[in-house]
Protein backbone atom coordinates (compact mmCIF):
# COMPACT_ATOMS: atom_id res chain seq x y z
CA UNK A 1 0.00 0.00 0.00
CA UNK A 2 1.30 3.54 -0.63
CA UNK A 3 1.62 6.31 2.24
CA UNK A 4 -1.99 7.84 0.69
CA UNK A 5 -3.45 4.65 0.78
CA UNK A 6 -2.33 3.84 4.25
CA UNK A 7 -3.95 7.11 5.30
CA UNK A 8 -7.02 5.09 4.86
CA UNK A 9 -6.48 1.44 4.43
CA UNK A 10 -10.31 0.15 4.83
CA UNK A 11 -12.05 3.40 3.44
CA UNK A 12 -13.17 7.02 5.71
CA UNK A 13 -15.74 6.09 7.83
CA UNK A 14 -19.35 6.56 5.86
CA UNK A 15 -22.41 5.67 8.61
CA UNK A 16 -24.86 3.22 7.43
CA UNK A 17 -27.84 4.70 6.17
CA UNK A 18 -30.10 2.07 8.06
CA UNK A 19 -28.83 -0.35 11.07
CA UNK A 20 -29.54 -3.75 10.61
CA UNK A 21 -29.85 -6.17 13.47
CA UNK A 22 -26.84 -8.26 11.51
CA UNK A 23 -25.10 -4.92 11.13
CA UNK A 24 -24.84 -4.65 14.61
CA UNK A 25 -23.65 -8.14 15.77
CA UNK A 26 -21.42 -7.86 13.06
CA UNK A 27 -19.83 -4.54 15.33
CA UNK A 28 -19.80 -6.15 18.37
CA UNK A 29 -17.79 -8.61 17.40
CA UNK A 30 -15.50 -6.31 15.86
CA UNK A 31 -14.56 -5.26 19.41
CA UNK A 32 -14.91 -7.95 20.91
CA UNK A 33 -12.43 -9.82 18.57
CA UNK A 34 -9.84 -6.47 18.45
CA UNK A 35 -7.82 -7.02 21.29
CA UNK A 36 -6.85 -10.64 20.21
CA UNK A 37 -6.70 -9.37 16.54
CA UNK A 38 -4.46 -6.67 17.39
CA UNK A 39 -1.73 -8.87 19.99
CA UNK A 40 -1.64 -11.40 17.46
CA UNK A 41 -0.89 -8.75 14.72
CA UNK A 42 2.31 -7.39 16.80
CA UNK A 43 3.84 -10.84 18.15
CA UNK A 44 7.41 -11.20 17.38
CA UNK A 45 7.97 -7.70 17.08
CA UNK A 46 10.71 -6.25 19.25
CA UNK A 47 10.46 -2.63 21.00
CA UNK A 48 12.30 -1.29 18.13
CA UNK A 49 9.74 -2.41 15.61
CA UNK A 50 6.93 -1.09 17.12
CA UNK A 51 8.31 2.24 16.88
CA UNK A 52 7.75 1.83 12.89
CA UNK A 53 5.34 4.59 11.25
CA UNK A 54 2.26 3.17 9.71
CA UNK A 55 3.21 5.70 7.13
CA UNK A 56 5.50 8.72 6.39
CA UNK A 57 4.02 11.13 9.20
CA UNK A 58 2.40 8.91 10.48
CA UNK A 59 2.24 7.44 14.21
CA UNK A 60 4.02 4.39 15.02
CA UNK A 61 2.47 0.95 16.00
CA UNK A 62 3.24 1.72 19.39
CA UNK A 63 1.31 5.18 18.99
CA UNK A 64 -1.35 3.30 17.10
CA UNK A 65 -1.65 0.91 20.02
CA UNK A 66 -2.00 3.57 23.04
CA UNK A 67 -4.19 5.68 20.67
CA UNK A 68 -6.64 2.43 20.39
CA UNK A 69 -6.60 2.14 24.46
CA UNK A 70 -7.31 5.64 24.98
CA UNK A 71 -9.58 5.88 22.00
CA UNK A 72 -11.59 3.26 23.38
CA UNK A 73 -11.55 4.76 27.22
CA UNK A 74 -13.42 7.87 25.82
CA UNK A 75 -16.05 6.35 24.13
CA UNK A 76 -17.22 3.28 26.71
CA UNK A 77 -17.42 7.07 28.94
CA UNK A 78 -19.45 8.71 26.18
CA UNK A 79 -21.70 5.52 25.85
CA UNK A 80 -22.06 5.26 29.45
CA UNK A 81 -22.83 8.72 29.87
CA UNK A 82 -25.37 8.92 26.84
CA UNK A 83 -27.53 5.95 29.12
CA UNK A 84 -27.34 7.32 32.30
CA UNK A 85 -27.91 11.15 30.64
CA UNK A 86 -30.16 12.97 28.33
CA UNK A 87 -28.15 13.56 25.08
CA UNK A 88 -25.02 14.53 26.93
CA UNK A 89 -22.47 16.91 25.55
CA UNK A 90 -19.02 14.61 25.64
CA UNK A 91 -16.05 15.81 25.87
CA UNK A 92 -13.85 15.79 22.95
CA UNK A 93 -9.58 15.40 23.28
CA UNK A 94 -6.65 16.70 21.57
CA UNK A 95 -5.81 12.56 20.48
CA UNK A 96 -2.94 13.81 18.35
CA UNK A 97 -1.53 15.76 21.75
CA UNK A 98 -2.33 12.39 23.86
CA UNK A 99 -0.03 10.23 21.30
CA UNK A 100 2.67 12.31 22.58
CA UNK A 101 2.88 11.84 26.09
CA UNK A 102 5.50 10.13 27.86
CA UNK A 103 3.31 7.26 28.54
CA UNK A 104 3.11 6.31 24.58
CA UNK A 105 6.58 5.14 25.02
CA UNK A 106 6.17 2.17 26.82
CA UNK A 107 5.45 -1.12 26.26
CA UNK A 108 2.48 -1.82 24.77
CA UNK A 109 1.37 -4.07 27.00
CA UNK A 110 -0.33 -2.16 29.23
CA UNK A 111 -2.55 -0.48 26.84
CA UNK A 112 -3.12 -4.36 24.82
CA UNK A 113 -4.41 -5.05 28.50
CA UNK A 114 -6.87 -2.07 28.49
CA UNK A 115 -8.26 -2.54 25.41
CA UNK A 116 -9.07 -6.15 26.71
CA UNK A 117 -10.96 -4.71 29.80
CA UNK A 118 -12.54 -1.79 27.89
CA UNK A 119 -14.16 -4.68 25.27
CA UNK A 120 -15.33 -6.97 28.01
CA UNK A 121 -17.44 -4.06 29.19
CA UNK A 122 -18.26 -2.92 25.76
CA UNK A 123 -19.63 -6.07 24.49
CA UNK A 124 -21.46 -6.51 28.25
CA UNK A 125 -23.28 -3.40 27.51
CA UNK A 126 -24.16 -3.97 23.94
CA UNK A 127 -25.18 -7.13 24.33
CA UNK A 128 -27.72 -6.07 26.82
CA UNK A 129 -28.94 -3.16 24.70
CA UNK A 130 -32.59 -2.26 23.97
CA UNK A 131 -34.24 -1.15 20.47
CA UNK A 132 -34.72 2.20 23.23
CA UNK A 133 -30.89 1.98 24.56
CA UNK A 134 -29.71 2.03 20.97
CA UNK A 135 -31.45 5.42 20.09
CA UNK A 136 -30.23 6.95 22.92
CA UNK A 137 -27.36 9.64 22.00
CA UNK A 138 -24.67 12.04 23.13
CA UNK A 139 -23.83 15.13 21.33
CA UNK A 140 -20.29 16.08 19.86
CA UNK A 141 -19.37 19.72 20.84
CA UNK A 142 -17.01 19.80 18.12
CA UNK A 143 -19.36 19.20 14.98
CA UNK A 144 -22.36 19.70 16.97
CA UNK A 145 -23.63 16.39 15.89
CA UNK A 146 -26.14 14.00 17.93
CA UNK A 147 -24.86 10.81 17.75
CA UNK A 148 -26.74 7.65 18.46
CA UNK A 149 -25.24 4.65 20.15
CA UNK A 150 -25.90 3.00 16.87
CA UNK A 151 -23.84 5.22 14.99
CA UNK A 152 -21.21 5.28 17.70
CA UNK A 153 -20.82 1.10 17.60
CA UNK A 154 -20.71 1.78 13.40
CA UNK A 155 -17.76 4.48 14.22
CA UNK A 156 -15.97 2.57 16.89
CA UNK A 157 -16.20 -0.93 14.99
CA UNK A 158 -14.33 0.66 11.87
CA UNK A 159 -11.83 2.51 13.89
CA UNK A 160 -11.15 -0.64 15.38
CA UNK A 161 -10.71 -2.14 11.65
CA UNK A 162 -9.04 0.97 10.39
CA UNK A 163 -6.15 1.17 13.31
CA UNK A 164 -5.75 -2.91 12.76
CA UNK A 165 -4.90 -2.55 9.16
CA UNK A 166 -2.40 0.07 9.82
CA UNK A 167 -0.44 -2.41 12.37
CA UNK A 168 -1.12 -5.48 9.75
CA UNK A 169 -0.56 -3.47 6.91
CA UNK A 170 2.83 -2.16 8.54
CA UNK A 171 3.82 -5.69 10.04
CA UNK A 172 3.63 -6.74 6.24
CA UNK A 173 5.96 -4.88 5.38
CA UNK A 174 8.51 -5.65 8.11
CA UNK A 175 8.25 -8.93 7.91
CA UNK A 176 9.24 -8.80 3.54
CA UNK A 177 12.28 -6.82 5.12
Amino acid sequence: MTDEQMKYPIGKFAPPASFTDEDILIWIDDLRTLPGKLRSAITGLNYQELDTPYRTGGWTLRQVIHHLADSHMNSITRFKLALTEKNPVIKPYEEADWALLPDYRLPVESSLKMLEGIHIHMVALFESFTENEWERSFVHPASGDTVSLKKGLALYSWHSRHHLAHVTETVKKLVKV
